[in-house]
């Protein structure tokens, strides 16, 4: 019988192990390369954003318009030189939405300065500021000089004088003085602060606001105690303001003239001779003859009774010495020349006090022939 056969086996080839292929970086490798990078770029952008750049722009005033956009104002500060770069301010404000609150007003950002620190302060709205400071004493005169001097964006005016009718504005005042006819005495001296926005107009309105913050319901009820109203109050706190140059003084200066005006007597008080001179437009720095002689109805040599109104600003000291008066028998004060601190001589008679004024001129005399002396010494090397 024949055997059946099929086909030879085929050989079998023994398995070798496939050539590995070449892989991508893993997920987990990708997402820590992010982090890293991430990471850095925080801690750039934090460098960034604090580090203070020294500029240029210290004494500059910068301002941001109403509805300007933060990328405007970012780069009109790159433009201005607050900046040293915009790009760290940009992505800062894209992660930090909130910081884009900017304020608009006139802003001036000191050196040196980080972008943080320029945000903060746009963001709180800290413009810039100045300030001036009205002296004690100082008449309306006075004051309009120092207005037009400051630096806002309202244009000066040609003349000091070209102010005076801000001070004419009495219906600030009305209530408190009907008769007033100008702002004289009611001004405020103080120290305000200002921007370069700001109108002359307001900044008179603010010191007179000032004026009715100090003159407090207290001092009106002490004044109407004594059967004065305010604009009497204030004449008389303008006078002992132009007066007084200690303060230790005030009270007994407020008491020489109460007590002249209880005995009818004139108040002979310089200082408002000197303010009709200035009225009249005359006043040549210091008194002479014609001054004194001056039919003015602030001539208190000539004139029984206050001044029509305030000669002066006065201050919170003096307003409360016109209210509080010091108990004495004086009636007479002149300037002590043995002490030469700017203290008075107080007499309560005639001869005591033409004894003092003596003594003062004898002492001015004496000043005088030194100057000259010296004048001439000089004149000699």
């Amino acid at each position: 019988m024949r055997s059946r056969t099929g086909p030879p086996p085929r050989a079998v080839r023994p398995r070798t192990n496939p050539k590995p292929r070449r892989r991508f970086p893993s997920f987990k490798l990708f997402l820590f390369l992010i982090v890293v990078a991430a990471i850095g770029g925080a801690v750039w952008l934090r460098s960034e954003i604090n580090t203070p750049y020294q500029h240029d722009a210290a004494n500059k005033i910068i301002t941001i318009e109403p509805g300007a956009s933060s990328s405007e104002i970012i780069s009109k500060l790159y433009d201005e030189g607050v900046l040293e770069y915009e790009w760290p301010m940009r992505i800062w404000l894209r992660i930090f939405p909130d910081s884009r609150r900017f304020k608009a007003g006139e802003y001036e950002f000191k050196s040196p300065i980080s972008p943080r620190e320029v945000i903060d302060q746009l963001v709180r709205g800290s413009v810039a500021t100045r300030h001036f400071t009205i002296p004690e004493g100082f008449n309306q005169f006075d004051i309009a000089r120092l207005l037009a001097g400051l630096k806002l964006k309202e244009p000066a005016p040609d003349r000091p004088e070209d102010l005076h009718p801000l001070f004419k504005n009495t219906s600030l005042i009305a209530d408190l003085d009907p008769q007033a006819t100008t702002l004289e005495g009611y001004l405020f001296p103080d120290t305000y602060d200002y921007t370069a926005n700001a109108k002359r107009a307001q900044l008179v309105e603010v010191m007179v606001r000032r004026f009715r913050e100090v003159y407090a319901p207290e001092m009106q009820t002490r004044a109407e105690e004594m059967k004065i109203n305010t604009r009497q109050a204030v004449t008389m706190a303008s006078l002992i303001e132009k007066e007084a140059k200690l303060d230790s003084e005030r009270e007994l200066i407020s008491s020489v003239f109460h007590r002249r005006l209880n005995l009818k007597m004139q108040l002979a008080c310089d200082p408002t001779v000197i303010y009709a001179a200035i009225l009249a437009g005359n006043y040549r720095g210091k008194i002479y003859k014609s001054d004194l002689d001056r039919n003015s109805p602030y001539n208190t040599y000539k004139r029984v009774g206050l001044p029509p109104g305030p000669i002066a600003s006065p201050g919170k000291r003096s307003l409360k010495a016109a209210l509080n008066p010091a108990q004495t028998d004086y009636l007479y004060f002149v300037v002590d020349a043995e002490k030469n601190d700017g203290s008075h001589k107080f007499s309560a008679s005639s001869a005591d006090h033409d004894k003092a004024v003596k003594t003062l001129r004898q002492s001015e005399r004496e000043q005088k022939e030194l100057r000259q002396a010296a004048g001439e010494q000089k004149a000699l090397r």
